[in-house]
């Protein structure tokens, strides 16, 4: 265990008559939206947060549980430092709940109970073996990297003074608290909005919408190049109002050129009956974005779809084309060669056909 940060000792001050009482040396996780109220002995939601006699403590801070070198298209990232790889790092647990988790044995094995795993690891010891492996930068991923603030934290500090950048694979339901922190120290985002319902995020992930469109908009004042993915569940989040409601608030709220990634999705964890998404309607929501005048949306989870290609949005030419992760071929200098149009991003001009 290691001492946690942001959170608070509760008194009876704190009392509320909706929660009702709570045992002495109980605090207040600051760290997500959930705000939990832990109890000593306890955990939080995320499981990896204990309540030690009246002091909060970490159990991730030095337990990497999945740790590989993945090019940063994988996250995934289309408009930053594209065609270079990324140290991709996670511990267990996580702060949602979701049905269709495809990393729930990392993600969801501290919420129920479950020993914390884990390689024992350093900041230093993480920086040093991007460095060694010639990645640009380091990705907090896997399960939720808000859950493993500490780490991450220390982790970027370090980065950055070796001259990495930083890049956050997130659920986006961190507390402003949070948010305040690590915004500083992260160069990139993509979050994942997964529905524009708040009824499915209660029901299907444990969590609010509201929170995570606030932080996307924090997200993008503070500079972070941001990008978003929505996973699209047959029958649960893809009707055209709700995909048009998602493409309508990134444009209005975070720009026309943020890219938005629509991923398929395939049965997994509490949904194994649910079938894979069709790529019509994949298309149908490509076709969504495009009209509400989103410059980038990619399709994902479909290997070889025309839609995982980036085209100029002034004259419609295919500036950059994909192999699965790979750049297979580009436009020289992250512009168009017909038009010149700028492909918006950073590390864009390092683009060579």
């Amino acid at each position: 265990m290691h001492p946690a940060k942001l959170w608070r000792p509760l008194t009876h001050h704190d009392a509320d008559p909706d929660q009702g009482t709570f045992e002495p040396g109980t605090v207040q996780c600051l760290l997500c939206n959930h705000f939990c109220r832990i109890e000593p002995g306890l955990r939080g939601q995320c499981g990896v947060r204990q309540n030690q006699d009246g002091e909060l403590m970490t159990l991730v801070k030095d337990r990497v549980a999945a740790l590989n070198l993945d090019p940063v298209e994988k996250k995934p990232l289309y408009h930053f430092l594209p065609g270079t790889m990324t140290l991709s790092l996670g511990t267990m647990g996580c702060n949602l709940s979701c049905d269709n988790c495809q990393n729930h044995s990392l993600s969801q094995s501290p919420r129920e109970g479950r020993p914390i795993q884990g390689q024992a690891v350093t900041s230093e010891e993480l920086v040093q073996g991007a460095i060694k492996a010639q990645a640009q930068s380091i990705s907090y991923t896997y399960s939720e990297p808000t859950i493993f603030f500490e780490l991450m934290l220390d982790t970027a500090i370090l980065a950055h003074e070796q001259g990495l950048k930083n890049i956050i694979v997130s659920n986006g339901f961190m507390s402003p608290q949070c948010m305040e922190e690590l915004a500083p120290v992260i160069d990139a985002a993509n979050i994942d909005l997964k529905s524009f319902n708040d009824g499915f995020y209660r029901k299907f992930c444990s969590a609010r919408l509201k929170p995570v469109l606030s932080n996307l908009v924090q997200l993008k004042k503070a500079g972070v190049w941001l990008e978003i993915t929505t996973l699209l569940i047959p029958e649960h989040n893809d009707s055209y109002t709700e995909l048009a409601d998602i493409a309508v608030f990134i444009h209005d709220e975070l720009g026309a050129a943020t890219p938005w990634h629509i991923s398929r999705f395939h049965p997994d964890f509490r949904m194994p009956r649910v079938p894979p998404t069709p790529e019509e309607t994949l298309e149908r929501a490509w076709d969504i974005g495009r009209e509400a005048g989103l410059e980038y949306v990619y399709v994902g989870n479909v290997p070889g779809h025309l839609g995982n290609n980036t085209f100029c949005p002034d004259c419609c030419r295919m500036t950059v084309s994909r192999r699965g992760f790979a750049i297979a071929r580009a436009d020289a200098g992250g512009k168009c060669q017909n038009c010149g149009h700028a492909i918006p991003g950073v590390g864009m001009e390092g683009l060579d056909s």
